[in-house]
């Protein structure tokens, strides 16, 4: 519920001046603030945090160009215009990445920005399918249409060395891990005690979110927040739990960037129809002459590519995490360490 999280930043400075950061920080964002202030040199308030001017895509194809391939993961918590210019700039360097965890969309449930579509990916739907026809060994096949005017970059090239792997996290799985208000007010109440200032600031943040949710919700049931993008770095923070579990086959997962209503929407096929091409073993995830493999892949009448075993997209959905009930101490723990 993005107006939740709004509301309350926006109040939280206003009513708690003492929570807000200091002046000095200013700098690291506001080039004018250093002008007035006459600093120019970043605080050293923190030895993990360096700050940087340049764009975020930018940023992160100097890092992946910089560090070996496969080194490097990317999670996304929030609409993907930054990695759809990262990979639009640079294809090949981009795709040096390890994987890109995503925190987006909808696929069995309903949306929570539409009746279809989940808030990041609607925001910017067609970076969404920009960046998910990278899974396909065919990217055009899921492309947004040019026709429409939708895209403004260009297309990727014929060929690519490699595809991305993308694992997605949607409200399917993140919606119902949820710290609810009761139990954080039981965790809470005893930090705020001991003069902790991170507990007096979370506790202002969340107290205004709940409140929030609560009037958002109407219904008089206690007000939950669901933590979805915490989740997704608790599975990069625990990765290799085989309590993680994802679908067992890769999906064809394609983003509607055109629908008048269904903007941002996830969609499947949920035909129960074979693809014939998974019966021939000559068709080639990666054939040397795509044409060869397009041929024996065609299916009459499917001009989208649904049956085709080369073209859509590979998407890796988690389904299942170590405790979706456990999750919330989890992360206040972590939080107050």
């Amino acid at each position: 519920m993005p107006s939740a999280y709004l509301e309350t930043v926006l109040t939280l400075g206003l009513q708690h001046p003492h929570l807000s950061p200091a002046d000095t920080w200013r700098t690291l964002f506001d080039k004018n603030a250093s002008e007035s202030t006459g600093s120019v040199e970043p605080p050293s308030y923190s030895r993990y945090f360096t700050p940087s001017k340049l764009p975020a895509h930018q940023e992160m194809l100097r890092i992946l160009r910089e560090e070996p391939a496969d080194t490097v993961t990317i999670v996304a918590i929030g609409p993907l215009t930054n990695v759809a210019l990262a990979a639009s700039e640079d294809p090949e360097t981009f795709l040096r990445v390890k994987e890109l965890v995503v925190m987006g969309g909808a696929v069995e449930v309903p949306g929570n920005c539409s009746p279809c579509a989940e808030f990041n990916c609607m925001a910017d739907s067609v970076a969404a399918a920009r960046v998910f026809a990278l899974t396909s060994p065919v990217p055009s096949s899921t492309m947004p249409p040019s026709m429409h005017g939708k895209s403004v970059l260009p297309p990727y090239p014929p060929k690519l060395s490699r595809q991305l792997k993308l694992t997605l996290f949607p409200l399917d799985i993140t919606t119902p891990h949820e710290l609810r208000k009761k139990f954080f007010n039981e965790m809470i109440q005893p930090l705020k005690a001991s003069g902790s200032p991170l507990a007096q600031w979370t506790d202002t943040f969340m107290s205004g979110t709940f409140n929030k949710i609560d009037e958002m919700l109407g219904d008089g049931s206690e007000p939950g927040l669901s933590l979805h993008d915490p989740l997704c770095i608790w599975y990069m923070l625990t990765r290799d739990d085989p309590a993680w579990k994802a679908v067992p086959k890769l999906e064809d997962i394609r983003i509607e960037t055109c629908g008048q209503w269904t903007r941002g929407m996830h969609i499947v096929d949920r035909r129960l129809r074979a693809k014939p091409g998974e019966k021939d073993s000559t068709v080639q995830t990666h054939p040397a002459d795509p044409m060869d493999a397009v041929t024996l892949d065609e299916v009459p009448g499917d001009t989208m590519g649904w049956l085709s075993v080369r073209k859509g997209n590979r998407i890796n959905r988690m389904v299942a995490s170590p405790g979706q009930d456990e999750f919330a101490g989890i992360l206040l723990k972590r939080v107050f360490a």
